[in-house]
């Protein structure tokens, strides 16, 4: 499970979140929606650690980047918006620095990555470089490395963007069995129609804040239209706030 309690960080000098209390449960796949500059990307930055909390508490099955840094980043998978690859690095060679990062023995990874290689169409490409591949591609080896290690909580930024049609139904049946396997999804989107159908909750953020969260449910109740869509409340509360 990811708690974040009470947080409020940002950039040197610049606070961006203010006081974000939300949590991801076990099994759980939770919508953090927002518009650009709504504090979606430094959130994510927080929770991996690339941004240290002025205040506030951020775990992950009861750990914390204070307590135990290792064994809190060994427990996050994290598909980024933009694919980020090592241009020197075969395919083969993301895969057998990812199992060296997490300390995973690479003949495992190798063996935890082939279904998802066969899956994306990659399996014949594992002594290509980044050159070669169009962005799609790209993004398919960064969800083939984030799924390897089986993590605790998953984080997907944007993750349909690049992807063709047979890939997005690919990912959205991938993030379905890591759900039923009891992992702890946090998804970062614009798209509020594949977000109404695929999320259990949202977490909506506006200015830094989080400005509404719960079930699609708790949110047209709130709202006063039990027939209202995901992007006709976010619309609504955004404009109220």
């Amino acid at each position: 499970m990811l708690k974040v309690e009470k947080m409020t960080g940002g950039y040197l000098n610049i606070p961006v979140l203010k006081d974000l209390s939300f949590e991801v449960a076990d099994g759980e796949l939770v919508g953090l929606i927002g518009l650009n500059g709504a504090g979606k990307s430094t959130t994510i930055k927080e929770i991996i650690g690339l941004l240290t909390p002025y205040q506030g508490d951020i775990s992950i099955d009861d750990v914390t980047l204070s307590r135990d840094k290792v064994a809190y980043r060994r427990k996050i998978g994290f598909i980024p918006e933009t694919p980020s690859l090592y241009e020197e690095l075969t395919l083969r060679e993301h895969l057998e620095t990812v199992a060296m990062a997490y300390d995973i023995p690479v003949k495992t990874a190798l063996e935890r990555a082939q279904s998802l290689l066969e899956l994306f169409r990659l399996a014949d490409k594992l002594d290509w470089f980044p050159v070669n591949f169009s962005k799609g591609m790209k993004q398919k080896v960064m969800i083939t490395c984030a799924f390897i290690v089986e993590p605790r909580l998953l984080i997907v930024d944007e993750p349909f963007l690049g992807l063709d049609p047979v890939a997005i139904n690919d990912l959205t049946d991938l993030l379905n069995k890591e759900k039923a396997k009891g992992t702890s999804i946090l998804m970062s989107t614009h798209v509020l129609d594949s977000a109404e159908k695929m999320c259990d909750r949202f977490v909506i953020l506006h200015q830094g804040q989080v400005c509404a969260q719960g079930t699609l449910a708790d949110l047209r109740q709130d709202f006063g239209q039990m027939d209202a869509s995901l992007n006709d409340i976010y619309m609504v509360l955004t404009k109220e706030v």
